[in-house]
Parts: C-alpha cells; structure tokens; sequence
C-alpha cells in the first residue's frame, strides 16, 4: 500500500486525482504499477487500476492474473472493479472507501455479485487515515 500511496501522490502533482495502485503476483513481487493518467493520457479509462492490470498482464504475457493481488489507495470504481473481474484478479486490498462511487462494497458490489463467473476477495481499510488524506488534501487545494 505504500507503493500505491506514492504513486498516487504522483498522479495528484499532475492534476490527477490522486489514486495509486500496484499489482502483486502470488508471492508478492510487484509486477504492474499505475496512478490515475487521465489528465496526462486524456484518457477517460487510464484510471490507477487499470493501468497497473495493463502493465501486469504485459509482465506476465497473459491477461489472466489469477492469484494476483490489486492494492488500491482508493475502491474501485464500477469499470475498474469490473476490469479486475475480467483479469480474474484474485483479491483487492484498497486503502479508502468511495462512499459516492465504489464498487467492491460501498455502493456496489461487483467483484462478489452472485451472478458473477468470478468473485474477488476483498480487504478494505488498509492505511485508511492515510489514503483518505491524500484525497482531502488534493480536493480541499482546488476549493
């Protein structure tokens, strides 16, 4: 989480919002980073997950990242939890909860609908304090 914790402070020094994330193989090794490239991409999906899942699968050479791990400053939004599905990640560790727009429990739970082929443990809170102060301290500066 620390990891996704600078990188997330990097996204918010380019006007990003600032979101982090890395992608752990089983034993913990990191093989993909990203943060939130947006603004520096204009890019609508270059959101922090889905461009560590991308650098992940190119690691690996494979789309499935199975008994892979997403660590995550904030809860994935619909389209990034949605894009962990569909990596058939095996868990997500996320620092913040998104009480307007989170989708691994808050306001939806997509990666462990029912009707899902593939669920995703997930572990939230993790550095909470941490990842919640990154985000109010990047909002409360363009107030």
């Amino acid at each position: 989480m620390r990891r996704a914790l600078d990188l997330a402070s990097l996204a918010g020094r380019d006007g990003d919002v600032p979101v982090g994330a890395v992608v752990l193989d089983p034993s913990g090794a990191v093989i993909g980073e990203g943060r939130n490239l947006r603004e520096v991409d204009t890019d609508p999906t270059a959101h922090a997950e889905v461009v560590a899942l991308r650098e992940a699968a190119r690691h690996t050479g494979s789309w499935r990242l199975e008994d892979c791990t997403l660590v995550v400053t904030l809860e994935p939004c619909p389209m990034c939890a949605g894009a962990a599905m569909l990596a058939r990640i095996g868990r997500i560790v996320l620092g913040a909860w998104d009480p307007k727009l989170g989708a691994t429990g808050s306001v939806w739970d997509v990666v462990r609908d029912r009707r899902a082929t593939h669920r995703i443990e997930v572990v939230g809170g993790v550095l909470e304090a941490e990842a919640s102060r990154v985000l109010v301290d990047f909002f409360e500066a363009r107030r």
